[in-house]
């Protein structure tokens, strides 16, 4: 029997793509971050896509990304943290993996932030007030298409990574 794909969603800088990897090494499953293949195909990263093409553009190759990469069987999947924000994408991921929600205290998203100049949105204005926007406006779409919610803050990633891997477990799901 085929493992079910899992998906992270979350706000940039939860772990989704640190905690994946060791979720999917956990499972013996193949990890994949939506952002690096998008990067790769284009050959440039995000940042200069959204300069580029703007984030429209962005959005548009993330959607098709999206809808490729969860086609596969058994992969864990990293999202982009607004990849949620077309209803199409939040359909797609919900019908097609076990969607995980990662979340974080906004205080603890500033801290993890504050010297990263490769994130577009956070290059405008204040990174803080940026982020609660974000936070804001995203969090009832993660919810949305949740079916768990693992908070990351303190924790390290590996205790997260079995925290969820554990859960799964327990509920047959893989």
């Amino acid at each position: 029997m085929s493992k079910p794909n899992i998906i992270l969603v979350g706000l940039m800088a939860v772990g989704k793509s640190t905690v994946g990897r060791m979720l999917a090494q956990a499972l013996g499953m193949e990890f994949v971050d939506s952002d690096h293949e998008i990067e790769a195909r284009a050959g440039a990263p995000v940042s200069w896509i959204f300069d580029v093409e703007g984030e429209a553009g962005f959005r548009e190759r993330e959607h098709h990304i999206l809808d490729e990469l969860t086609r596969r069987d058994g992969i864990v999947l990293a999202t982009g943290g607004g990849a949620v924000l077309s209803p199409c994408n939040r359909t797609m991921l919900a019908a097609r993996g076990v969607v995980i929600h990662l979340d974080s205290p906004l205080e603890r998203l500033v801290e993890r932030t504050r010297r990263d100049r490769k994130r577009p949105l956070l290059q405008q204005g204040d990174p803080e007030a940026t982020l609660a926007r974000l936070q804001r406006e995203r969090e009832p779409l993660y919810r949305e298409i949740a079916d768990y919610r693992f908070v990351t803050d303190r924790q390290g990633p590996k205790v997260l990574a079995r925290e969820i891997e554990d859960r799964l477990r327990k509920d047959n799901v893989i």
